[in-house]
């Protein structure tokens, strides 16, 4: 069966882009150019990319975490704007949050 391992966002650049996530959920990247960044971890990676002339629509990626308040306290101080606060759907509970580019992406925990 085919997997999803991989998600590419369009960013105005990478820089911002990478400090945000690496403050917000310590992901490390990569340089692979002046103007794309990607995790290499060998599971589902992130590419950042900032040249205008590749950039593409993305969709809602999800975030899977342990302690749903401890990531939104992260999110909110390394610059994120809540979008949805912490709500509960089928299986967990959820926020929704835009970064410094304008991306909507989700953190969700699973129930116990």
């Amino acid at each position: 069966m085919a997997e999803l391992t991989y998600l590419e966002l369009p960013v105005a650049d990478a820089g911002p882009a990478k400090a945000f996530y690496a403050a917000a959920f310590g992901w490390q990247f990569s340089d692979f150019g002046p103007s794309y960044a990607a995790t290499t971890t060998g599971g589902f990676d992130i590419g950042l990319q900032a040249d205008p002339a590749e950039r593409t629509a993305a969709p809602l990626p999800v975030i899977a975490v342990d302690d749903l308040a401890a990531a939104l306290a992260a999110v909110e101080a390394a610059g994120g704007r809540i979008t949805a606060p912490i709500f509960a759907f089928p299986g967990g509970r959820r926020f929704h949050f835009a970064d410094p580019d304008g991306h909507e992406l989700a953190v969700m925990q699973a129930d116990a």
